[in-house]
């Protein structure tokens, strides 16, 4: 008992050489379990390894410290190899070295995208006006561009936001809150998957109509192009130019 006490004091006085030590094995208590019981290398060789302490790894090999802990295999797990243990085992003064393992580093995925504070209350109105020029784009596309939900967007298309009423369709490219790059890339993955849904249902249409966003327009963003106040049908010049070009008889009501 007081030789465990003796070898908890021990280890904790080598917090700081763990700390400064490069590499340090998959849990280190465990790897020095199987190093004691599956090879002949030293106490010493084992410790500066596992990042411990001499007595330690002594107490150990004495059943003093670790008893309940199940040792783990380095050489299974590719922390070391075989041969790296038996040159050790051969030179007392050798040091164990970590295998560098061919693993690729972890892939990071992305999040959901950050929009500032100062953004937050632009997104509606850049909600509107994706819904307005890119009714292409799918309720998830949306979500990832400008970092909203599918809540709010369909809010905003039934026009049941609470602030509807002040919600003017604005470029979220000139919000800053998605870059020109993000827009087209989104654009061009929706127009591709509307092509490939054409062509296996085997409707024709022309190139011109998968390729002009104001020619792909749904009937819900139909609706919600009608409720901002867009005319897609002639413009107010075109309008004028119908109308019969006025004359002096009709200005000043002469008949003939």
């Amino acid at each position: 008992m007081i030789a465990q006490k003796r070898i908890m004091r021990l280890t904790n006085s080598t917090q700081h050489h763990q700390e400064t030590t490069l590499a340090l094995p998959l849990m280190p208590k465990a790897t020095a379990v199987w190093l004691v019981d599956n090879t002949t290398l030293s106490f010493k060789q084992i410790a500066e390894f596992c990042g411990m302490h001499t007595l330690e790894v002594q107490g150990i090999a004495d059943g003093e410290v670790a008893q309940n802990i199940v040792g783990l295999d380095p050489v299974a797990n590719s922390q070391l190899t075989r041969a790296e243990i038996e040159r050790c085992e051969q030179d007392e003064k050798a040091t164990l070295q970590l295998k560098e393992t061919a693993l690729p580093p972890e892939r990071k995925t992305r999040g959901a995208r950050y929009t500032p504070v100062s953004k937050r209350q632009d997104r509606p109105a850049a909600i509107a006006w994706i819904l307005r020029h890119h009714p292409e784009l799918t309720d998830a596309q949306i979500q990832r561009l400008l970092g909203t939900t599918k809540d709010t967007i369909n809010k905003i298309r039934d026009r049941t936001h609470w602030n509807i009423q002040q919600i003017k369709p604005t470029d979220p490219v000139s919000l800053g809150i998605c870059t020109q790059t993000e827009l087209a890339k989104a654009v061009e993955k929706a127009v591709e998957r509307r092509r490939k849904a054409l062509a296996e249902s085997g409707e024709p249409v022309e190139a011109e109509a998968i390729l002009d966003p104001r020619n792909r327009l749904t009937a819900d963003a139909a609706e919600m192009a009608a409720a901002f106040g867009l005319n897609r049908g002639k413009g107010d010049d075109e309008e004028k130019d119908d109308e019969e070009e006025p004359t002096v008889d009709s200005v000043f009501g002469r008949k003939t």
